[in-house]
């Protein structure tokens, strides 16, 4: 006698494991007229549950990302005092048009928050990274949680390799042209210049002279005013903290819209598109 639970466990570890043609054969020869409208109705609904997870989980070859970001231009420095806080600067953000969402591990619960955001959004809502990676353990559990890049703000060996033996974008700070060297020659996809504000956009044209192919993002320093200058002086985008994100502090997070929406206008006017 065909028992229902017993084959349907069956078909759920045949799909699963995508053996499409046993899950034929078992579908042709072994069900009835009246179990017919179970299996079915159970296969089509499993269906849909996995195509939804490999939607929300499938993850962007590392260039992609880059590119993404690069084109977006500008990353939002998620800071907050709770995950609620974080995940609403987060939403403000993506609303104001700024998919790139660098979470920082001084938020408590980070990784959380991270794996929060993942299930909300698919790929192409958000640009989902972690900051203020330290060392390569954090870096791992960032990735493990749905981080797409990992940003830090100090170069370290250990962190860039977990990165690209995952081939996960890694984005460690540096401040001087032997610093960014070393990054680029670890396998760096974007070098950070951090803190931005000690040396300004001149320091990324200075980078760039000897180094044209250098690939640098500030973070510090970055707001409104001067973010066309970071992007004329050869950024290929930039890193915003609290000129994006201050009203979360009086919980205003209509104002970090409005704030991201301006930023992505004024790097696209500096772009001239």
């Amino acid at each position: 006698m065909f028992n229902v639970k017993k084959e349907t466990k069956k078909l759920l570890i045949l799909f699963i494991f995508n053996e499409i043609k046993s899950f034929k054969d078992v579908f042709l020869t072994k069900i009835n007229s009246y179990d017919t409208i179970y299996i079915v109705a159970f296969c089509v609904i499993l269906s849909m549950i996995y195509k939804k997870i490999i939607e929300r989980n499938t993850n962007m070859d590392k260039e992609e990302v880059i590119t993404k970001i690069c084109d977006s231009g500008v990353v939002a420095v998620v800071r907050a005092e709770n995950a609620e806080q974080a995940i609403k600067i987060a939403e403000a953000c993506i609303e104001g048009g700024v998919p790139a969402i660098e979470l920082t591990f001084t938020v408590p619960g980070a990784h959380h928050v991270i794996e929060e955001l993942a299930k909300r959004y698919t790929s192409e809502q958000i640009i989902l990274g972690a900051g203020t990676v330290m060392d390569s353990e954090t870096a791992r559990i960032s990735i493990l949680s749905g981080a797409q890049y990992v940003v830090s703000p100090y170069f370290n060996l250990d962190m860039v390799k977990l990165c690209n033996r995952y081939r996960v974008a890694c984005m460690p700070g540096a401040m001087t042209i032997n610093e960014v060297v070393e990054a680029m020659e670890a396998g760096a996809d974007v070098v950070k210049l951090f803190p931005g504000e000690t040396s300004g956009p001149k320091m990324i044209k200075a980078i760039k002279g000897p180094i044209p192919y250098a690939k640098v993002m500030p973070t510090g320093g970055v707001d409104v005013d001067n973010v066309a200058e970071w992007i004329c002086a050869g950024a290929v985008a930039v890193g915003a903290g609290s000129a994006l994100t201050a009203g979360a502090q009086t919980g205003d997070y209509a104002a970090i819209t409005v704030m991201g929406r301006e930023f992505i206008k004024r790097i696209r006017e500096a772009r001239g598109l």
